[in-house]
């Protein structure tokens, strides 16, 4: 079974940083993007940042400029480095992996077990 393991998160102030870091339990055939995802209460999950495999980054406009998104392939993580936070970045934040467990997989997405981000003012 594979498994996207997070780390990081917790209570900040606002304009303070934080860093999540997410791995994937075991190695897969292949990953094409991974990124992190977040829900407040009463919202729907969002997209946050995601980085594809080549390294192209994407970002919710909100955190453009706040917020960097990185990985490392030979260690099937990402990473998530936040500054800047403000109270509206609070939620639960989610890691999420997309690829093909062997060759003739389709491809599929993992979910991390979600890590609460809370910015106090």
């Amino acid at each position: 079974q594979v498994q996207l393991v997070e780390s990081g998160g917790g209570l900040v102030q606002s304009g303070g940083s934080l860093r999540l870091s997410c791995a994937l339990s075991r190695t897969i055939f292949t990953i094409y993007t991974m990124g992190w995802y977040r829900q407040a209460p009463g919202v729907e999950r969002e997209l946050v940042a995601g980085i594809t495999s080549v390294g192209i980054t994407n970002y919710t406009d909100s955190v453009k400029g706040r917020f960097t998104i990185s990985s490392d392939k030979a260690k099937n993580t990402v990473y998530l480095e936040m500054t800047g936070l403000k109270r509206e970045d609070t939620a639960v934040y989610y890691c999420n992996a997309r690829g093909k467990l062997t060759p003739r997989d389709f491809p599929r997405d993992f979910w991390g077990q979600g890590n609460q981000v809370t910015v106090s003012s």
